[in-house]
């Protein structure tokens, strides 16, 4: 059996290692919210005449999120709902209808003047590319090419009238080389989100039994047997040549490959093993205070919240945020460094030497004379605490301002300080609030934890002890991934040389001649 699926395997295991180690440098392409606020239009409200509720009823839209900017010179409201992104003029309270061909050009013209003599048009896309797979609420989806030396590539959506996507020939070339491969995430298969995951995770049941079998039948061969007298010398292994560097190597790497593989499949939720981490939908309510509130959100206290946040930074969006039942509005600017942000590495938060990369202001939309704070008060969620989980007694509250090992992201975008609350019920629930959004920004469970450890801490190696020291984490990795290298590729090596043994005999087979079987 570990013969077998070795060798309908190796090739297998030799790509998700080097995929594996090129993912701790790079991921898919991505249009990061820094980009993408740092080329936005300033946010203007002079030509704005329709109340945010009113554009609601218009288009029939019962919004869970708003955001406020523009398309082009022309304020817009854009609501997401049940049936995903609607985009209505805040002037005239139209529908936006979409974007033709030189629309959409004329957008990526806005957000790249710099290429605007290049920029050309590309495609409408109806269905995913490679690159758009989860960007599936904004389609369809217009592919504008800007002709700049990195081959940049923008999606621009049909829903919204805003880029929400962006590739280049360097971010292309190694999102396939690492991200691609290693899910597995072809097009053609991902596009079938079910035949997908069940591809993902029997490959990865299989990998789990060639390498367990290995492990077994590799120990059993060293621990029943004495010295071997080979051709090269006494050894412990009753194999020679490829066979025995692949017996030792699996002695010492097969296990991490085997926890790599087992925590890869943990990645797709097999079964629905564990709840997740979002926190409940009766959760949010009590922390929102209900549905958003749309009353309030009038073009006049619109542009007061603009004035409040205005001797901070000029505001390029609005996102509108509820908590106990009052809507704010939000505001991101990007900090200086925000935009050359270096992806992978992670805050040193212990020594209070990191800051977000966006700035933030929120003002209250009902009462905008009392100015723009960063963060609500820590006193707010006092109260917070108890009642989103009622009948259970609060253990423990601490407001952390550094990560700890559930709450952590190396590429720093989850804020600080929360409030980690512990609480005393069957499934010990611990609650992360976060006061720059008035949210619960986790929810981590008995079984949620269990899974944190068997699949990041198994996958990822961000074990704390290891994981906020670089480069250290790199070099332990990298040496462990050429370990299972070692051992997938002198296992490619010799099922290679073994199937084409067995194809000699089958083309060389004595009982045929001319064609015909010979009797005997």
């Amino acid at each position: 059996m570990h013969r077998w699926l070795g060798i309908a395997g190796s090739l297998l295991f030799v790509v998700w290692f080097v995929s594996g180690m090129v993912m701790m440098y790079a991921g898919m392409p991505s249009l990061t919210t820094e980009e993408r606020l740092s080329r936005l239009p300033r946010l203007d409200l002079s030509q704005a005449r329709v109340d945010v509720s009113e554009a609601a009823v218009r288009v029939g839209v019962a919004p869970r999120r708003i955001v406020v900017g523009m398309l082009g010179d022309r304020p817009v409201y854009r609501f997401t709902g049940a049936g995903g992104v609607t985009t209505v003029y805040a002037d005239t309270g139209a529908a936006f209808d979409g974007l033709d061909a030189a629309a959409a050009v004329a957008v990526a013209r806005r957000f790249a003047p710099e290429h605007a003599a290049t920029t050309r048009y590309d495609a409408r896309l109806r269905d995913p590319d490679q690159w758009t797979l989860q960007s599936r609420a904004y389609f369809p989806l217009h592919r504008v090419r800007l002709g700049d030396d990195a081959d940049t590539v923008l999606y621009v959506s049909d829903r919204t009238g805003e880029p929400v996507m962006q590739t280049t020939r360097q971010t292309r070339r190694w999102g396939y080389v690492g991200a691609v491969l290693h899910w597995l995430y072809f097009r053609p298969l991902r596009s079938r989100a079910a035949l997908w995951s069940d591809v993902v995770i029997w490959l990865s049941v299989l990998g789990c039994v060639l390498c367990l079998s290995g492990l077994v039948w590799g120990v059993w061969r060293v621990a029943s047997s004495k010295v071997y007298r080979l051709r090269g010398g006494p050894s412990h292994s009753p194999y020679a040549g490829l066979m025995r560097w692949h017996h030792y190597t699996g002695l010492v790497f097969g296990l991490v490959t085997f926890t790599w593989v087992f925590s890869g499949a943990l990645s797709m939720d097999p079964w629905g093993w564990h709840p997740g981490t979002g926190p409940t939908r009766v959760q949010r309510e009590v922390v929102t205070g209900g549905s958003l509130r749309l009353g309030p959100l009038t073009v006049a206290q619109l542009r007061a919240g603009i004035d409040a946040i205005v001797p901070a930074f000029v505001p390029k969006e609005l996102e509108v945020v509820q908590l106990l039942g009052e809507p704010y509005v939000l505001a991101q600017h990007v900090r200086q460094a925000g935009v050359d942000n270096v992806r992978g590495s992670l805050p040193n938060t212990m020594a209070g030497e990191w800051t977000h990369p966006l700035e933030q202001r929120l003002v209250s939309v009902v009462h905008p004379e009392r100015g723009a704070f960063s963060r609500f008060e820590d006193e707010v969620f006092d109260a917070l605490a108890v009642a989103v989980m009622p009948g259970a007694d609060v253990i423990e509250a601490t407001w952390l301002r550094a990560y700890d090992a559930y709450y952590y992201d190396r590429s720093q975008r989850r804020r600080l300080p929360v409030l980690r609350v512990r609480y005393d019920d069957p499934q010990r629930t611990w609650l992360y609030f976060d006061p720059h959004r008035g949210a619960i920004a986790r929810k981590e469970e008995r079984l949620t934890r269990l899974n944190r450890w068997l699949y990041h801490g198994l996958h990822s190696l961000d074990f704390p002890f290891l994981y906020y020291r670089r480069p250290l984490w790199d070099v332990v990795v990298i040496l462990l991934s050429l370990g299972g290298i070692a051992v997938s590729m002198t296992s490619l090596m010799q099922g290679w040389r073994r199937l084409r043994r067995h194809g000699r005999r089958i083309f060389r087979f004595p009982g045929r001649a001319g064609g015909k079987f010979r009797s005997s």
